[in-house]
């Protein structure tokens, strides 16, 4: 049996949507669903919670498809609708506290730290981390945000946005250094 897709360009798709076409709202969230939930997991340590602020985020999507003006990426789009859904959420639950004491040093330099793990526990480390950290880390080192972006959009300083991140990091590096010692058994 030969499939034929009914969709073939995003653009249509999003045009169909506008109209309330069901189908092609159904092939727009079937396509960007599942990238979508990552996103929110990255911020939303628990799964179920997760994958209601991503159906939350599609209605809104849907909602405000009219304001889509084919200015960059369809899925940024989407995206930073996502992540805006996600702080809401936290913002709800009171999760989110960001410790304002300031630290003296470079907040901008780069970290590196090699390891063998793999996504899961890596995830698994970043859900650790206390909330203010993993907003902060999620928005700048895997959606790309910057400083000043991301503390306007949680209503932060960026020096707060930047010791964050800088907490965050070292957190990381140093559960990520014990876990090869326990691995390996060396430094």
């Amino acid at each position: 049996m030969k499939v034929i897709q009914l969709y073939k360009n995003e653009n249509k798709l999003i045009r169909q949507a506008i109209k309330n076409n069901r189908e092609a709202q159904n092939a727009l969230y079937a396509k960007h669903a599942p990238k979508m939930l990552s996103i929110c997991r990255y911020y939303i340590k628990d799964f179920q919670y997760a994958e209601d602020v991503m159906l939350n985020g599609f209605f809104k999507v849907f909602l405000h498809l009219k304001s889509y003006k084919n200015e960059g990426s369809f899925e940024g789009w989407i995206r930073r609708i996502m992540v805006r859904e996600c702080i809401s959420f936290l913002r709800q639950k009171k999760n989110v506290e960001f410790s304002v004491d300031t630290m003296e040093g470079d907040f901008d330099s780069e970290y590196t730290c090699s390891t063998d793990l793999d996504v899961e526990h890596i995830q698994e480390l970043i859900d650790g981390l206390p909330e203010g950290y993993k907003m902060v880390f999620g928005l700048y080192a895997i959606e790309g945000y910057k400083h000043q972006e991301i503390a306007h959009l949680l209503n932060i300083s960026e020096g707060t946005s930047k010791s964050q991140l800088y907490k965050a990091r070292k957190l990381l590096q140093t559960q990520i250094k014990a876990l090869n010692i326990t691995s390996y058994g060396t430094t």
